[in-house]
């Protein structure tokens, strides 16, 4: 079995890595987005450690393994097999278990079609090719022979079926990483950089139904009819809604779907808000119709492949809702210079949920007065 510390790493969902990885180093990466930069190569290195660190884990098991039975090799498929065919198999024993096999879930249901009968056939064709692979490539460059030893005194006796198995094991697991992290990192920053980006332009973050109305914003609401990842209220009749997908130019309906799904109009206390709707997404199509699409029904598209996109929201929210900001009308480097400092101060931990009582944080922080209201005078928010 792995160590507890390689399970958690593992199993850990969005907020789990936060914690794992280091608020300091997610802010850089919300920075990176913020500034322009595509989320998957802002979150490479974040998947390269924890991929680097399964790999050790996985070395380390079969050398334990190994160790400890001298058979250990020679039944890993059996023992896989075994604990995939139980009733009840937790997620991170299900996923070791398919990798042992070289299977990931989504070859576990296209292989097999999730039939746990089938896996048993699965198995001994597994283990033939194995087989016939080494054979070959035995004849062509002769045995392996070797040791793993570690410190603690473990120790393993190399050879190809040995190695095989184990480049098998690890070949799945950075599959299987690589897609689960890219709906768990889209997850987490979807909240982590809209959180981040209201709460630059001033706006106090609450948890939802909202007691205040004004100047506030909660994440990921779920209404009458679909839900928003964000939504802001600016003053008695005026808020907006936002959405946020780290989606391509492939498939613009989805981003046509978005700025279409909301209410126009929403009540809240004494108040009935009119609320604009802008969407987020990474890139739009050079010949896409999209953006026009969204002005006919009354939403805005912006695109986060645009340097410092921001900026472009600022003057979004000022133009629907009448928000100043100094924001909008600042160079590249004074916008770099704002959202760098505006992010060492955003509270993280709230907007994924790992601080459950943040009442205090506001009552207690001083902002500066950046917001700036119809009438021309500073307004604190």
């Amino acid at each position: 079995m792995l160590s507890p510390a390689a399970l958690d790493l593992l199993s850990a969902g969005g907020s789990d890595l936060v914690q794992q990885i280091g608020l300091e180093v997610v802010r850089g990466v919300v920075l990176d987005i913020l500034k322009g930069k595509n989320l998957r190569d802002s979150t490479e290195v974040l998947t390269r450690r924890r991929i680097a660190a399964l790999n050790l884990a996985m070395l380390t098991l079969f050398v334990k393994g190994s160790s400890l039975s001298e058979d250990f090799i020679s039944r890993l498929p059996t023992l896989a097999t075994e604990i995939l065919t139980r009733k009840r198999v937790n997620k991170a024993e299900r996923w070791l278990a398919q990798w042992m096999l070289g299977l990931t879930d989504k070859a576990f249901q296209n292989v097999l079609r999730d039939e746990a009968s089938a896996l048993e056939e699965y198995r001994q064709r597994y283990v033939e090719t194995c087989r016939q692979v080494i054979e070959t490539h035995q004849q062509n460059y002769g045995a392996l022979e070797g040791e793993i030893r570690l410190e603690s005194g473990l120790q393993a006796q190399l050879n190809w079926l040995w190695l095989t198995y184990l480049l098998n094991a690890i070949g799945a697991q950075t599959l299987a990483i690589r897609g689960s992290e890219k709906s768990a990192y889209g997850k987490l920053f979807e909240k982590l950089v809209l959180g981040s980006l209201l709460h630059s332009l001033g706006f106090k973050h609450i948890l939802p139904p909202p007691q205040e109305f004004e100047n506030v914003f909660w994440l990921s609401s779920r209404g009458e009819r679909r839900e928003s990842d964000a939504t802001l209220l600016y003053r008695p009749g005026k808020g907006v809604r936002f959405d946020i997908g780290f989606i391509g130019r492939g498939n613009p309906e989805i981003s046509l779907d978005k700025v279409t799904r909301f209410e126009r109009e929403i009540s809240l206390g004494r108040s009935t808000y009119y609320m604009a709707t802008i969407i987020l997404v990474d890139r739009v199509g050079a010949n896409s119709r999209i953006e026009t699409l969204a002005q006919e029904v009354g939403g805005t598209i912006i695109q986060m492949s645009a340097s410092y996109w921001p900026r472009q929201v600022a003057q979004v929210l000022q133009k629907t809702i009448g928000f100043k900001h100094p924001l909008a009308g600042m160079d590249d480097g004074q916008t770099e210079n704002f959202l760098r400092q505006q992010i060492q101060s955003a509270p993280l931990q709230e907007f994924i949920g790992l601080a459950q009582d943040f009442s205090s944080h506001y009552v207690k922080e001083e902002r500066p007065p950046y917001g700036i209201d119809e009438a021309g005078e500073g307004s604190e928010l």
